[in-house]
């Protein structure tokens, strides 16, 4: 078995697969070193291969297409026969089948506060879809502003807590979002927590409400930073409120310190 995973891909199969990575890379705007940090490999690995300086393994191409949520295989000359797919999640992410869970698959508007400014909204896209390499859900972030922070990773919906947790881990960094089962309009409000750039390589824990609309619902939805005076802003910053006010999540204040 370690020697079927070791084994090297010939120079076509290479070929086609350093194509599809180099495509799919530009169509997300994200940079090798991004893609090698998802993929869990190192950056000269991924370079040497993408350069033809040497073969992609079978390990490292399986790496790549759990990272980047596609398969890299099985068309285009690569004519491996599709990896099984039972269709059916780990216990680690809720156990839940693909039938149980096609409603969340799709694309969504995400709202949540801009960290840059404090009176702004942030808006860019989140997909979430099936993966039949890893067979669990997927996440990935489109239209951000900030391309070189986007995220993506894995979605677990357990029964008992009745909520849906976006993880990512990029090198044992982690990132979560928690939010609710749809509303009866489709909108999932929850929490984001993770780290904010501040001075220099500075960075500190933070948390936000986080909101993410059905596309269908929001037809015209604008991505980027949405200051006060934008036309979308009055409705993004309903959504956010309402986040707090149902309560969908608390943010609970510090104890009182008496002198």
């Amino acid at each position: 078995m370690a020697g079927d995973i070791d084994s090297q891909l010939s120079e076509r199969q290479n070929d086609t697969v350093a194509t599809k990575i180099r495509e799919e890379m530009a169509r997300r705007r994200i940079s090798r070193q991004y893609l090698a940090d998802q993929a869990k490999i190192s950056l000269s690995t991924l370079e040497k291969a993408l350069s033809g300086h040497r073969p992609f393994t079978l390990a490292t191409t399986i790496r790549l297409e759990e990272a980047l949520g596609m398969r890299l295989r099985g068309a285009d000359g690569y004519d491996n026969p599709p990896l099984p797919s039972h269709g059916h999640a780990s216990e680690d992410f809720g156990a839940y089948s693909r039938a149980a869970v096609g409603w969340i698959e799709g694309r969504y508007l995400t709202l949540r506060p801009s960290f840059g400014d404090p009176k702004a909204i942030f808006a860019y896209c989140t997909e979430i879809g099936w993966n039949d390499t890893a067979s669990n859900l997927r996440f990935i972030e489109k239209e951000r502003l900030d391309a070189a922070f986007t995220q993506q990773g894995t979605v677990a919906i357990p029964n008992l807590s009745g909520h849906i947790y976006l993880a990512t881990n990029t090198s044992g960094q982690h990132r979560l979002i928690i939010i609710s089962r749809p509303s009866i309009t489709g909108e999932m409000y929850g929490i984001l927590t993770t780290l904010q750039a501040g001075r220099g390589a500075q960075l500190t824990p933070v948390s936000a409400p986080i909101v993410l609309i059905p596309m269908g619902s929001a037809p015209d939805a604008q991505f980027g930073r949405i200051a006060p005076d934008h036309a979308s802003y009055a409705s993004y910053l309903a959504y956010l409120k309402r986040t707090v006010e149902e309560p969908f999540a608390v943010f609970l204040p510090g104890p009182t310190v008496v002198d």
